[in-house]
């Protein structure tokens, strides 16, 4: 079985944390809320999400993958260097890095854009495009490893591929 870290921060978007939590769950992956090491968390409407491991504590090898959801959680999650390394090694390795909305910030900060095709939440193209990627206005964009949606009205088609990259390299374990 896979194990896929989705990372968590306050003001997170709720049904892009929690769609993807529970969606991959129903094909057999596990999902883990991973966050800065403050524990608990709100969305933008005020729905909580406990964190189940820090990233302090996270073990790169024990994931197959990283979703980053939106909100305006990414400019939180994008100030915490451990975050950003999590993301550029889970990149380097070869695992789904998968961002969706405002999630492309913290694609950002990683530094993982540089020559990718990519979408993202329409506010922050200027900051995908100077970062180095292709900016592409498509409900999903997979580059490699790097899967990117716009919206939470993405979210079945960002699943969908997300999944199925997730299984294919699983499969080949």
């Amino acid at each position: 079985m896979g194990k896929v870290a989705i990372l968590v921060e306050d003001h997170y978007q709720v049904l892009e944390v929690w769609y993807p939590y529970l969606r991959f769950r129903e094909e057999g992956l596990e999902t883990v809320l991973v966050g800065t090491g403050r524990g608990k968390y709100q969305s933008k409407e005020g729905y909580p999400a406990e964190e189940e491991i820090s990233v302090s504590d996270v073990n790169l090898s024990d994931f197959d993958g990283v979703i980053i959801p939106g909100g305006y959680a990414p400019d939180i999650l994008r100030r915490h260097e451990k975050i950003n390394s999590f993301v550029k090694d889970m990149f380097g390795q070869g695992k789904l890095v998968a961002s969706i909305c405002h999630g492309g910030w913290v694609l950002v900060s990683a530094d993982v854009l540089k020559g990718k095709k990519a979408t993202s939440f329409s506010a922050i193209k200027d900051d995908v495009v100077n970062a180095g990627a292709q900016f592409l206005d498509e409900e999903v964009v997979v580059d490699g490893n790097l899967i990117t949606s716009r919206n939470p009205y993405d979210l079945p088609a960002f699943c969908r591929q997300s999944i199925k990259f997730l299984k294919g390299n699983i499969l080949k374990e």
